[in-house]
């Protein structure tokens, strides 16, 4: 059976650096992100993301990120994957445990869950839903 987790997250770096440029084929990127969250999720996070901005339309992307902290009051770390599309204002983002990367007292950590953001503001709303397996 499955807990929700509600947390915020806010944006502490966000580095992002050209990986391939070509006319007529938009760019690729490499971001190196950090976020910090407050709730059920408190800790820092260390994400990777490759990212696709085609010349009209939606930037694509895909990430790793690295979870240190506690969740409901378990300490430990977990990796989550990451697989979501961008524009201007808007973030829709698929994410999973991977697993097999939950230590400490995460161990056996399995979740996922949607992120939907529309705009920009200080910080955003985080629901998760997990397990221990």
């Amino acid at each position: 059976m499955s807990t929700t987790a509600n947390a915020t997250f806010s944006v502490v770096q966000w580095d992002e650096k050209p990986y391939h440029e070509q006319a007529g084929e938009g760019k690729t990127t490499r971001a190196h992100v950090i976020y910090r969250y407050e709730g059920d999720l408190v800790g820092e996070s260390t994400v990777e993301y490759l990212m696709h901005y085609p010349e009209a339309g939606d930037a694509t992307y895909v990430g790793l990120q690295r979870f240190v902290g506690t969740l409901a009051g378990k300490t430990g770390s977990f990796v989550l994957k990451h697989n979501g599309t961008a524009n201007q204002t808007d973030i829709s983002d698929s994410i999973e445990v991977v697993a097999g990367s939950a230590t400490g007292e995460l161990a056996g950590l399995r979740g996922s869950g949607k992120i939907a953001l529309s705009g920009h503001a200080e910080s955003y709303p985080f629901v998760f839903e997990y397990e221990f397996v």
